[in-house]
């Protein structure tokens, strides 16, 4: 599955299909730990858990074995994964079954599928994760809903599991071997939310690329920051495709400038140049700093895909070679470790974001432009100073939120966990950080269309900036009277978060 497919399911309402195949691979799976697990001992099976692995299960305790597990493991806290957050857990949980290493029934994989197909999402909560074991807590309630217990949302509304499976006609999994061990056992809780972020931060890069072209019209930059003969001489793949985007973008632009028209063309004699010949940073240095940051939403996606399409959980059971192999699947490095570096790049991007704005709201600075975007009378009125408090507030928590949690192990579990990888709560953060980004570069895109407004030039943007500009303006109309904006914000914030 790729994050298209993976897109259209969550946050599209495709339906999922599991193939003949794929049911004979989980089917295949299923049968030989059936007959593997005969008189041998295999962990989470005739085992306790974690560092009471040492304790054997007498048959008649195996299936009690695992309902014990999930319900002792539903101690979550904090707030709840929203409904497509949820929906991705299922569908990340499902496709590793479909993997045919789990030894799981038939029977998961078709409730599984039932559940996302109706939007019958489990009430998940955030925290509970540590990473390893995967994410036990989360996806123990996830369980504790196919099992017919706890509480699922459907239709907008908080309702009992068992209430929902009875109108529905719904039956409650019965556990077969191992499904409890093999639903709480993995990383799918981050590596959900994980590629929901690689989404966000993907579209987060798309509007700070269009925003970064839009003041390079509003100052009137020349063109050659963004040239192709200049980026193609570093390497970067991500800063050439920036670059290249913004060219894409400001095709049609009447409002950009060429160098050569002004300072190559004529001999300058004067001693003091009044148009600037570089433009700052924040403006001239968006490929590079935006061409990082996309190069790492690529890997942040190819790894994040390799998780989801992976078996995540413990042990392996492997039907090809006819055995069962026990070790550390359900680690989850490789998602910690890239939320770490997406939340960097992410709280990065805020930063330019922030940068710009203040470029609009300094008049001493733009030269162009009244004290915060004031279009009313100055002292009287105030522009959008109060929004770039905001901004700035949430990119300072951005830059705090940035410490990695990839680092940040602590021992638990009796010390049976000793090293962990903090994956979940790294993809939460890294959330967090996208949302205060949409945030920021909603209050950018108010200052930019007002500042396109004072100097009358919106029938001089490219074609695509002008598309941003209408589109902000169809949430905030010009304003010149001070009005709370803190609405507006947050309407702003859900349009851009749209393809």
């Amino acid at each position: 599955m790729n994050l298209d497919k993976f897109y259209s399911v969550v946050f599209g309402n495709d339906k999922v299909e599991v193939s003949a195949e794929d049911m004979q691979t989980v089917a295949g799976s299923y049968e030989f730990l059936e007959r593997f697990a005969a008189k041998k001992l295999i962990y989470g099976i005739n085992t306790g858990f974690g560092p009471m692995a040492q304790y054997r299960i007498d048959e008649a305790s195996m299936r009690q074995l695992q309902i014990n597990l999930i319900r002792s493991h539903c101690t979550g806290v904090g707030q709840i994964l929203s409904a497509e957050e949820t929906k991705a857990v299922m569908l990340t949980r499902l496709n590793t079954f479909l993997q045919g290493y789990s030894g799981v029934h038939t029977d998961t994989i078709e409730l599984l599928q039932v559940l996302i197909n109706n939007n019958i999402t489990p009430i998940i909560y955030e925290h509970g994760s540590v990473g390893a074991s995967g994410d036990l807590v989360q996806l123990a309630h996830l369980a504790l809903c196919l099992v017919g217990e706890g509480e699922v949302m459907v239709d907008g509304g908080r309702r009992k599991t068992e209430d929902v499976f009875g109108q529905m006609g719904i039956k409650p999994l019965r556990i077969h071997l191992r499904e409890g061990l093999a639903l709480t056992n993995g990383t799918s809780v981050m590596t959900a939310i994980g590629l929901i972020n690689v989404l966000r931060a993907k579209r987060l890069i798309e509007l700070s690329v269009t925003l970064s072209s839009m003041i390079n019209e509003v100052v009137g930059a020349f063109d050659d920051h963004f040239s192709e003969e200049l980026n193609m001489a570093k390497r970067h793949k991500g800063q050439r495709e920036i670059a290249r985007t913004m060219r894409y973008i400001l095709a049609t632009s009447r409002c950009i400038r060429k160098r050569e028209n002004y300072f190559y063309n004529q001999e300058i004699k004067d001693n003091f140049i009044e148009h600037k010949v570089q433009e700052y940073y924040s403006l001239r240095c968006v490929p590079q700093i935006l061409g990082a940051i996309a190069d790492e939403a690529d890997n942040a996606e190819r790894v994040l895909l390799d998780e989801f399409n992976s078996a995540s959980d413990n042990p392996i059971i492997d039907v090809k070679t006819g055995n069962v192999y026990h070790g550390g699947n359900f680690h989850g490095d490789y998602v910690a470790f890239e939320m770490d570096k997406l939340k960097t790049g992410i709280t990065k991007l805020t930063m330019l974001a922030e940068r710009q704005l203040n470029y609009l709201c300094h008049n001493k600075l733009n030269g162009i432009l009244p004290p915060f975007v004031n279009l009313g009378v100055l002292g009287l009125n105030y522009g959008v100073q109060a929004a770039q408090f905001t901004a700035t507030s949430t990119t300072a928590e951005c830059q705090t939120l940035s410490m990695p949690m990839y680092v940040h192990s602590i021992p638990n579990n009796n010390d049976n966990q000793d090293i962990v990888s903090m994956g979940t709560n790294a993809a939460l953060i890294t959330k967090r950080v996208i949302e205060n980004s949409f945030q920021v570069l909603a209050i950018e895109a108010i200052a930019m269309v007002q500042a396109v407004d004072y100097l009358q030039i919106a029938d001089l943007l490219s074609v695509k900036t002008r598309q941003l500009y209408d589109r902000v303006r169809r949430v905030v109309p010009l304003f010149v009277e001070d009005n709370p904006l803190y609405g507006a914000i947050e309407e702003l914030v859900e349009e851009l978060k749209k393809k």
